[in-house]
């Protein structure tokens, strides 16, 4: 980098939060392109939440790093779009446990193709090893940080 590039000077959230915003706004246009225009971002962290067996809303909301009430806003709108299901939970109980649909998993597959696609460019444009130092650096600075428990990567609602 030129040291007169601003972005030489500009303090490390902002430059982190950029990179992020770009990254992820690529994503999702290319997702939207694929025929998901109706998710956003936050509904992929809702997906990724209740990959496996599901959850509760309490564990949802938790796993999120959200109120028990906005993981309920978005179990529902979900469940009316069809990518998930609330079925009786395995252990009895009133508890009901959210689940993925078949849907949301067409849909987690193509963001994954979507996803690898967006990084092996990002690997040709930077340098697969230079994209490989960058992803060592901030699992380094999440360390150091967040130590062994990794905090929940809050959707903006």
């Amino acid at each position: 980098m030129h040291p007169d590039d601003p972005l030489a000077r500009t303090e490390l959230t902002f430059v982190l939060g950029m990179a992020f915003q770009l990254v992820v706004a690529e994503f999702v246009r290319r997702l939207d392109a694929e025929g998901y225009a109706e998710l956003r971002p936050a509904h992929g962290a809702v997906f990724q939440a209740l990959r496996g067996r599901g959850a509760t809303s309490t564990e949802l909301a938790e796993r999120l790093g959200v109120t028990k009430q906005a993981a309920g806003q978005m179990v529902a709108d979900l469940e009316q779009r069809g990518y998930l299901s609330r079925v009786d939970h395995p252990e009895g109980g009133r508890r009901r446990l959210v689940v993925l649909t078949g849907k949301a998993d067409e849909h987690m597959a193509v963001a994954g193709q979507v996803l690898y696609k967006l990084e092996a460019e990002l690997s040709a444009r930077l340098g697969e090893e230079s994209l490989m130092e960058l992803r060592v650096a901030l699992s380094r600075l999440i360390r150091e940080l967040a130590g062994t428990d990794l905090p929940p990567l809050r959707p903006a609602w």
